[in-house]
């Protein structure tokens, strides 16, 4: 160890938001560091992106310092810690280390998607230790809404840290493993420098419900239910999916599933040996046949998502599955914020069909994967740390915590987000830079900026639309032919009826008329002033100015 080595952390996703979850650690001399990833998570685009699949980020970072990243070490398999990963991993070519589950997640990723990146995943889990340049990686078990989440234990020569990933603390969940309370007061009593802390629920107080309180609910939901239920969740909550298959082999039901990644994510499970003890599930084509008494489905669509499952039946769309007016869908999920209104949408569909909704506000069907504050409390007082970090959290929910944080005697909360290089250890924890951040985008099977992917422009056409002209001038300087005119997202009449395309027409005409004929060899002033007229004249009879493309040739 070198008297210029540091311990250093830089999130380049997931502090300051929820979701695209990237955090580095490195060792060394600011001039020679080594790197370790801890997951590779992506976020879910909103109508301020149009037609953008993904957001991942940016690791531009690490273009420079590719040959000192050493290792990636994935906590579980949510789309928010290893949803980039098949996607950014070509650039790097690092090992890659996560949990039996988490692998089979990957590949079945990879050949749903048709991906050509076969990223090569050693196997690494609850109680393993590895060694990835100058770190010692010990993997903790916690609980979570997924199967085989961890934390991490990162040992350096300057100190011990504790990465939790996502965790909560459950004494009955459907599917463990429990969070390990023994082996983190050991590992508290070994000493740990800093925790880097999940912060999702930093601001519900007391302790989450356990899963088995929301089994027994959905238990009570499906033996009074008259007709069919049908209960959406997410589908990588395998524990849930359990606990609701066994809930209705209970009440005398069979189980199908609807929903291609709800059937992905089953199969993963079972080539794991994680759906042991449950009855076969159902076809679809025998849905018709069972009386609608004895029937539950466990399917996809509950963040209302539009081609979904339930998203489908709200519509009627379904060939071989329909509701009608007695059944019973249930929400076994919380709504993520900005898809409420798609939700809503669908509510409202299955609704108008008579069937009956059941959320969490009406029964006890949904609990959160996530710590809350008496939770985060007990994580504290087990481990002890000189130092919280909290990670995994828009702006709101890292101060809850690091006010939570300094209330339990923790002396040192450094603020920090996204792109801020922490310095550890040697000397008091501090930001000492910034790393280029941001995020990159998905966008079908191309990846880029913002502005490589032209988002911006596709901003404005959903905004405004789009003016095509054609303008074919003469050996003279004169219109060769009349020119086009095609018009894509806008009105088709102004507010007097006169058609828009027409008024445009008239625009362009006029536009070239107005320049002397001898003025009109500079074609590039000609094409510009093409294009102003046709904005300015649609902003003055719309009030909006579209897209505007001019082609000018003379023959």
């Amino acid at each position: 160890m070198s008297k210029q080595d540091e311990l250093v952390f830089l999130p380049l996703g997931g502090v300051g938001e929820i979701g695209m979850n990237l955090g580095l650690y490195g060792y060394g001399t600011p001039a020679n560091r080594q790197w370790i990833m801890v997951d590779c998570g992506v976020t879910f685009p909103g109508l301020d992106l149009p037609g953008v699949d993904l957001v991942l980020p940016d690791i531009r970072f690490l273009a420079e310092q590719r040959k000192n990243l050493k290792g990636i070490i994935i906590t579980h398999a949510h789309e928010d810690h290893y949803g980039a990963l098949a996607d950014l991993w070509p650039g790097l070519n690092v090992p890659v280390y996560a949990s039996p589950f988490t692998a089979g997640m990957l590949e079945a990723k990879r050949n749903y998607e048709r991906s050509r990146a076969d990223v090569p995943v050693t196997i690494f889990k609850e109680g393993d230790r590895i060694n990835v340049g100058p770190f010692e990686i010990e993997a903790v078990g916690v609980n979570h809404s997924i199967p085989e989440p961890m934390a991490l234990v990162i040992r350096t020569p300057l100190g011990n840290i504790v990465h939790t990933g996502d965790w909560k603390i459950d004494h009955a969940p459907s599917l463990g493993p429990l969070t390990d309370e023994n082996r983190f007061r050991q590992i508290g009593d070994e000493g740990v420098l800093a925790l880097m802390c999940d912060s999702t629920n930093a601001m519900r107080d007391g302790v989450s419900p356990s899963e088995e309180e929301v089994s027994e609910s959905l238990t009570k939901v499906i033996e009074s239910a008259e007709g069919r239920v049908a209960i959406t969740t997410f589908s990588s909550n395998v524990g849930r999916i359990r606990s609701i298959a066994k809930a209705a082999a209970a009440a005398g039901r069979e189980v199908l599933l609807l929903g291609s990644s709800m059937k992905r994510v089953c199969e993963v499970a079972r080539d794991v040996g994680l759906m042991e003890g449950l009855n076969p599930f159902i076809a679809e084509d025998e849905f018709g046949y069972i009386p609608r008494d004895k029937v539950v489905v466990i399917l996809t669509g509950s963040q209302g998502e539009p081609r979904a499952a339930l998203a489908k039946i709200a519509r009627d769309e379904m060939r071989n599955v329909a509701f009608t007016a007695g059944d019973t869908v249930v929400f076994s999920s919380r709504a993520i914020p900005g898809n409420e209104k798609a939700i809503n949408d669908i509510k409202n569909g299955l609704v108008e069909q008579g069937i009956r909704i059941i959320t969490d506000t009406e029964a006890l069907v949904h609990v959160s994967g996530h710590p809350r504050r008496h939770e985060l409390q007990q994580m504290y007082s087990w481990i002890r740390p000189q130092i919280l970090v909290p990670v995994h959290g828009e702006a709101a929910h890292l101060v809850a915590q690091g006010e939570l944080a300094l209330q339990s005697g923790i002396k040192t909360v450094p603020k920090m987000r996204n792109g801020d290089i922490l310095r550890l250890a040697p000397g008091p924890a501090e930001v000492i830079g910034e790393a280029p951040h941001g995020r990159i985008y998905k966008d079908g099977s191309l990846i880029g900026d913002y502005d490589e992917m032209g988002i911006g422009e596709r901003r404005k056409l959903s905004f405004a639309g789009h003016v095509s002209v054609s303008v074919l001038l003469d050996e003279r300087y004169d219109f060769q032919d009349d020119p086009d005119v095609v018009t894509i997202g806008l009105p088709e009449f102004d507010d007097e009826g006169e058609s828009m395309n027409d008024t445009l027409y008239d625009a362009v005409l006029g536009a070239v008329e107005s320049i002397p004929r001898g003025k009109r060899k500079d074609l590039a002033m000609v094409k510009e002033a093409v294009r102003r007229a046709v904005r300015g004249t649609a902003n003055d009879v719309w009030g909006k100015k579209p897209l505007v493309t001019v082609f000018l040739n003379r023959v």
